[in-house]
C-alpha cells in the first residue's frame, strides 16, 4: 500500500486530572476521537473514561484498544500499527498529558517513522511545558531529567550533579516524581541545594488545586507547601 493510502497515527492529548476535557483541550481533539476506533493506550479503564467524557455518544463496544505499558511485549508492539498499514487511522493516548513525553508512547511514534506511517500531533496540555512557562526560568535552554534515583544517597548525588550543570550551562533542570514521593524529594532538594539556587514547584497543573511557586532555597526553607500525594514538576536554576 502506498504511503498516501496508509492510516495516520494521531497523538491525542488528555487532561492532567479530572478537569472536563473541553476546558483544556481544543475541539479538534474531540472531533478526532469521534472519528477513530483504534487506540493505543496505557490503561484501558482510564482510556475508556476519557473517551466517554469527550465523546459521550460514541459506541464503546466498537473500540479496539491496544495496551502499551510495562507488561506489553515487543512482539505485541510489532503488530500495533498494522491497522495504519491497512488504511485505518489510529490514536495514541497517554493516561495524562501528551503522548511520547515522559510516556511509553515514544516507542510507537518511533516505529511509525520507521515503517512510513504519518504522525500527526494534536495540541493539548503538557505538564512539563506548562511548568516551564510559569516558572520564570530560562525558557531558552532547559533539560528534562525524568525521575531521580529512589535511593537517597544516589538521589542527592544526582541533585548536586544537575545543580552544577544548571550553573555551568545556565540551563534550567526539570524533574518529575511520583506523587507519594513529592514531599521526600522536596526535603532532599532543601537539604542538598545551595541557598541561592532557585526552585520552582508546579503541582496539580490545570486543576482547581493548581499551585506554582518559584523561590530560592533559602526562602523555600521558610515555606511549608502541601505536596504529599500531589503530582509535581520540580525545576532548578542557578541563583545569583
Amino acid at each position: 500500500m502506498s504511503e498516501s493510502a496508509r492510516g495516520i497515527l494521531y497523538l491525542i492529548p488528555s487532561p492532567l486530572g479530572d478537569t472536563p476535557p473541553l476546558e483544556v483541550l481544543p475541539l479538534s481533539v474531540k472531533k478526532k476521537v469521534e472519528e477513530l476506533n483504534h487506540f493505543i493506550i496505557e490503561n484501558e479503564k482510564a482510556a475508556r473514561r476519557f473517551i466517554k467524557k469527550i465523546t459521550p455518544n460514541k459506541n464503546q463496544d466498537g473500540l479496539l484498544l491496544y495496551p502499551l505499558n510495562k507488561f506489553t511485549s515487543f512482539e505485541e508492539i510489532e503488530s500495533y500499527l498494522d491497522p495504519c498499514l491497512n488504511g485505518e487511522s489510529m490514536g495514541l493516548m497517554s493516561d495524562a498529558g501528551t503522548p511520547g513525553i515522559a510516556d511509553p508512547g515514544a516507542l510507537i511514534v518511533s516505529k511509525a517513522h520507521k515503517i512510513g506511517v504519518k504522525v500527526k500531533p494534536l495540541a493539548g496540555p503538557s505538564s512539563l511545558i506548562l511548568a516551564m512557562m510559569s516558572s520564570g526560568m530560562n525558557g531558552q535552554s532547559f533539560a528534562f531529567n525524568g525521575y531521580l534515583p529512589v535511593d537517597q544517597k544516589l538521589r542527592k548525588q544526582a541533585i548536586q550533579k544537575f545543580e552544577k550543570k544548571a550553573t555551568r550551562e545556565s540551563q534550567s533542570q526539570l524533574f518529575i516524581e511520583t506523587p507519594y514521593r513529592s514531599l521526600t524529594l522536596f526535603k532532599d532538594l532543601l537539604n542538598t541545594l545551595l541557598p541561592s539556587t532557585l526552585l520552582c514547584i508546579a503541582c496539580d497543573l490545570t486543576l482547581s488545586t493548581e499551585y506554582i511557586m518559584t523561590l530560592s532555597i533559602k526562602d523555600w526553607k521558610k515555606e511549608k507547601p502541601q505536596l504529599e500525594k500531589r503530582p509535581c514538576i520540580f525545576i532548578i536554576e542557578a541563583g545569583f
